[in-house]
């Protein structure tokens, strides 16, 4: 540890010298009231950026235990933090002049969710905080501009720790309204399962969004308001009396004409696994976190996975118990997908009609009569849906906009009218009666095989070059391996991409061993993170990134889309 103004004389030394000579900044520095650590310097003025952090005591930080004493409070918190510190950083980014990235200072951007990241954390013991942020390093072409970077680190920075890291500064009003928005939260994501629930969506919910780039509230929109027969009240800690739609377990079918709402609704259920800041409208939507969104996914590889619940006696006398295949089709992307969902943990399926393949989510009486069962390879999901919530207690909500094959086995049947939902479960089981009933088969399936024991590369062993790039929340390259995931809708921050590169990175290198199963790697893996945090990933201190923590869902995700994954 040294003094703030060893660095400062440090600056004044290397002032107009060649960019390498930054390295020598690297350290701890004692700041009035924090420490400010240099952890990694850039290489020059249009490398990444310099990684820097900022850590206060406990004692000096002051913010009260009752703030963070649960880990949902104290992940309100940070991200709250984040936030704030965020908003400080913008008013000074690049006021400090030079070439590339000189002057930009940056913390991780916060959308609508509540996520716990390594940008900000706070120890649950200690209240010690540790804020990561990034800093381009100023220089006039290749040479050092020392001077402004001293404008930054004296000026700028302290001002920002100032107002976002101690808690006599800030607005206290405010931080315990986040904390009790969060165990109001909590609260209700507790009471489902012994409500019979899977899914909460408060009166006066706002969930059509800005556009479809914006994931802030549409100005103006439509409050949800539930129907009176699946109405449900619960009594929360801090906001009191809520009402709203519960959405009990079972089947679930929302139906509708276009642009009523439907595919809107499910999407605020596909994100209610994640909490939601005050403001975002959809603060009380709470869905089961355990949900997964099913889609069909043309085009991608399947690795061992036991897809005969679905798909039998190809032509072709494929395996469908370890089915493996690089280009899959529709129908058994989607077949996979849903043994996939099972085998992480899921307890609720969400699923759009719109993105399905059609033969794998339904065969007509007519098809069935024309095909014999024992000519289609292909046990549809609507022979299997019941089966799943009883064998399996795994509850499914469907929306369906042109079949009404799902209505006979359906528990409920919500409209969208004008973004208004409707509970027509009667009058539509009333008209369904008309219609014949798609016959299911004889037998239950067998339950899937789900020994799958991935081994290590060569490549990764005793390597600590690796590299990893994050493209969006699209995908991860893992030296030239690139993982596919734009089809895994519930992931909503790219930092959660960065995380799951990590964590095939880091399960390559210290878990996979051909021997253990991919549930046991994945517990592994979540177990490494409760023990030490996300940054445990990292292996390297000195050089944590940003990430955002992922489900375990979207962990064993990006295993199952991991081509080069050696099963």
């Amino acid at each position: 540890m040294q003094p703030s103004n060893d660095l400062r004389s440090l600056l004044k030394r290397i002032d107009h010298r060649g960019y390498p000579a930054y390295k020598d900044t690297r350290g701890a520095y004692q700041f009035p009231g924090y420490v400010l650590s240099i952890d990694h310097v850039q290489g020059d003025p249009f490398a990444s950026p310099s990684k820097v952090s900022v850590h206060v005591s406990g004692r000096t930080a002051g913010f009260p235990q009752e703030l963070y004493k649960e880990d949902y409070q104290r992940i309100a918190l940070q991200d709250e933090l984040t936030r704030q510190f965020g908003r400080r950083a913008e008013q000074f980014a690049f006021k400090a002049k030079g070439s590339g990235k000189s002057g930009l200072i940056s913390v991780s951007r916060c959308s609508q969710e509540v996520l716990e990241r390594t940008a900000c954390s706070i120890d649950p013991k200690s209240g010690d905080t540790v804020l990561r942020m990034e800093i381009g390093f100023p220089a006039n072409g290749r040479t050092i501009n020392a001077r402004e970077l001293e404008k930054i680190l004296f000026d700028f920075v302290p001002e920002c720790v100032k107002h976002a890291l101690f808690y006599k500064n800030m607005d206290a009003k405010r931080l315990r309204a986040i904390v009790d928005l969060a165990e109001d939260q909590h609260y209700i994501r507790e009471r489902l399962p012994e409500m019979g629930l899977c899914a909460f969506v408060a009166n006066g919910s706002i969930l059509p969004r800005e556009s479809g780039i914006s994931p802030r509230p549409m100005k103006g929109g439509v409050q949800f308001r539930s129907p009176e027969e699946l109405e449900v009240t619960m009594e929360l800690p801090h906001k009191g009396k809520i009402t709203g739609m519960g959405i009990r377990r079972g089947i679930t079918l929302i139906v509708g004409g276009g642009y009523h709402g439907k595919s809107t609704l499910l999407k605020a259920l596909e994100l209610g696994v994640y909490d939601h800041i005050a403001g975002d409208g959809r603060e009380y939507v709470i869905t089961d976190n355990t949900a997964v969104k099913i889609r069909a996914e043309d085009g991608r590889s399947i690795k061992k996975t036991d897809i005969s619940m679905f798909i039998n006696d190809l032509p072709n006398g494929k395996d469908t118990v370890g089915f493996c295949t690089e280009d899959a089709s529709g129908s058994t992307s989607q077949a996979a997908n849903v043994v996939e969902s099972i085998e992480a943990g899921t307890s609720l399926l969400l699923i759009d009609e719109d993105t399905s393949a059609t033969n794998f989510m339904i065969r007509d009486e007519l098809m069935q009569r024309v095909i014999h069962r024992d000519m289609e390879p292909i046990t549809p999901f609507i022979e299997r849906i019941r089966e799943l919530y009883d064998d399996y207690g795994i509850s499914t909500v469907i929306v369906a906009g042109s079949s009404g094959s799902y209505f006979h086995i359906a528990d409920t049947i919500i409209q969208m009218d004008r973004y208004v939902p409707k509970d027509i479960t009667d009058y539509a089981k009333k008209e369904a009666e008309s219609f014949p009933m798609i016959s299911a088969p004889e037998n239950p399936a067998a339950r899937p095989d789900f020994r799958r024991c991935p081994a290590a590369g060569r490549e990764f062993r005793g390597n600590d070059r690796i590299k990893m790039k994050t493209m969006g929340r699209e995908a991860v390259m893992i030296n030239k391996e690139t993982i596919d995931l734009r089809y895994v809708e519930q992931i909503t921050d790219s930092e959660q991409v960065t995380a799951l590169g990590y964590c095939m990175r880091y399960a390559q290198k210290h878990l996979l061993d051909g021997k253990k199963d991919l549930r046991r790697i994945v517990d592994e893996l979540e177990q490494t993170i409760r023990k030490g945090s996300l940054a445990a990933l990292c292996e390297n201190s000195s050089s944590i990134s940003c990430m955002a923590m992922p489900r375990r869902q979207e962990i064993f995700a990006c295993f199952d889309r991991y081509r080069s994954l050696k099963m």
